[in-house]
């Protein structure tokens, strides 16, 4: 079984977190049923961007990245303290031991930042969040990224970053074919109804 760790930051989005968990749930019960997803937080309740409340499965101080193959992270709001989490030194260091193993990060929106400030993006290709004047392209520019700006999608070795939530589910399906193969994703997307 490949499993996927949602590593989720208090102030996440739902809906971006949310992609992950359909797409690897879809394909444990309809594609080759090879893969797991397993939430993880620091907290042992997590309030979403919308006031939405999670309870993940694992804590992060009970995490074993060796018992994982992919790393997935959804973005959030700073107005939801999305970056007291995702900055912690916990969180960061998740994102180093996954990365140090080679294993798939695969991020939406702003969760490319803290990818950024663990410093595995340093010197890499990646993108972040595009609208507000770029703001956020900006910050994880100032973590020694090399931003892509209008790029929807960037891929550099193992990472997977995007540059807004309309990105959700294309990062998603691009993790699932990684995990498993393109035949497999082009399946579960049309039984999922996106493509005929």
């Amino acid at each position: 079984m490949k499993k996927v760790c949602l590593l989720l930051a208090n102030g996440f989005e739902a809906v971006e977190a949310s992609v992950f968990t359909d797409v690897i749930g879809w394909n444990n019960l309809e594609g080759d049923g090879s893969t797991k997803l397993v939430t993880v937080g620091l907290r042992d309740t997590l309030k979403c961007t919308w006031n939405f409340t999670v309870t993940p499965e694992l804590n992060i101080k009970d995490l074993n990245v060796d018992d994982f193959e992919a790393l997935a992270i959804p973005g959030g709001f700073e107005e939801a303290n999305f970056y007291t989490d995702a900055y912690s030194e916990d969180f960061l260091r998740v994102i180093r031991e996954f990365d140090k193993q080679g294993k798939i990060i695969a991020s939406i929106c702003v969760g490319s930042l803290p990818i950024g400030k663990s410093g595995v993006l340093k010197g890499r290709d990646g993108t972040s969040y595009s609208l507000n004047d770029g703001k956020r392209q900006k910050e994880l520019a100032s973590f020694g990224v090399n931003v892509i700006p209008h790029k929807e999608i960037v891929i550099d070795r193992n990472i997977i970053t995007s540059y807004n939530p309309s990105t959700a589910f294309n990062v998603a399906f691009t993790l699932l074919e990684l995990l498993t193969s393109k035949e497999n994703t082009n399946k579960v997307k049309r039984l999922m109804g996106f493509i005929k």
